[in-house]
């Protein structure tokens, strides 16, 4: 084996793990996007803008003099709450008038909290300080911080939280219940209001997460959501939207094969080759990889 395909070895192993952190912020955003399609059938296209909401309350918590762990918690406390007021205020008005009516509902929205994100937060981009201090562990040609760890570790613990809530709690089962039959749910005494106010504040919240350990890659702006919404829409459609599991594959699909393609190839190509998996995706499987086809009635 020649030197340069050894170099060139280590080079992949190394986008691999920038892919693998890269995928992790992807799917803690792309979690809420799934659960709340699982409930209610609704893509939120508003997800990203809790996303946006939570950096920005984390960066102000900062700037006041706060800890890192609390402005964390302010930051998935406010995404939470603003994401409750906007499904009882704006998405449950419309819930039962069909899904172009609540699309376009969403869209709206998106729009509303970027425009007024910047009349309120400024158009500047703004920095959150890394949640820990950075060290760089060396490893033959590859290198690795312990943000980067760290990153992972969240990520894998949010989705152990959520199998166990899912699997193991009287709200999980009244989740997967509301999930599977609305109507059905209502019939049996669940209180499906509180159950889908919970999944959009439970959703939000852990975009909040992501959205304060991003400060590890991106500044923060009012307009961060729109493309990172965007990145975890596809990814959860990828995976296969309405599985958690799903929106956590989906995720580091895109984040392996965006920093492939940047780093082997063109940077200019990072984002055109997640919607090329997309497509790829609709067209030879479009319920997901981890998705089944059902049969709908019209």
């Amino acid at each position: 084996m020649s030197q340069q395909t050894i170099f060139y070895l280590w080079d992949c192993l190394q986008y691999l793990i920038n892919g693998i952190t890269q995928g992790s912020l992807y799917a803690l955003v792309a979690l809420g996007y799934t659960m709340v399609y699982g409930i209610i059938r609704l893509v939120n296209f508003a997800h990203g803008e809790f996303l946006m909401i939570g950096a920005m309350c984390g960066f102000y918590a900062i700037r006041a003099n706060q800890p890192m762990g609390v402005a964390i918690i302010l930051a998935m406390l406010s995404s939470g709450i603003i994401a409750i007021i906007v499904e009882r205020v704006v998405y449950r008005p419309i819930r039962k008038s069909g899904r172009i009516p609540a699309l376009i509902t969403a869209i709206g929205t998106s729009l509303f909290f970027q425009y007024f994100g910047q009349l309120t937060f400024g158009a500047d981009p703004k920095t959150i300080p890394p949640f820990m201090v950075e060290k760089i562990y060396t490893f033959g040609e590859i290198t690795i911080s312990n943000l980067q760890i760290g990153i992972l570790l969240i990520t894998l613990f949010v989705l152990f939280f959520l199998w166990w809530l899912t699997h193991f709690t009287k709200m999980g089962k009244a989740m997967r219940a509301t999930s599977y039959n609305l109507p059905a749910a209502e019939l049996m005494g669940i209180n499906t209001n509180q159950i889908i106010s919970f999944t959009f504040f439970l959703g939000a919240a852990i975009a909040g997460l992501g959205g304060m350990l991003m400060g590890y890659t991106m500044s923060v702006e009012p307009l961060m959501g729109m493309n990172l919404g965007t990145k975890a829409f596809v990814s959860a459609v990828v995976g296969g939207i309405g599985i958690i599991p799903g929106a956590a594959l989906g995720g580091y699909i895109l984040g392996i094969a965006e920093n492939m393609v940047a780093g082997l190839y063109k940077s200019s190509y990072r984002d055109g080759v997640s919607f090329f998996i997309l497509i790829l995706i609709l067209l030879i499987k479009p319920s997901g990889l981890l998705g089944k086809n059902t049969k709908e009635k019209v």
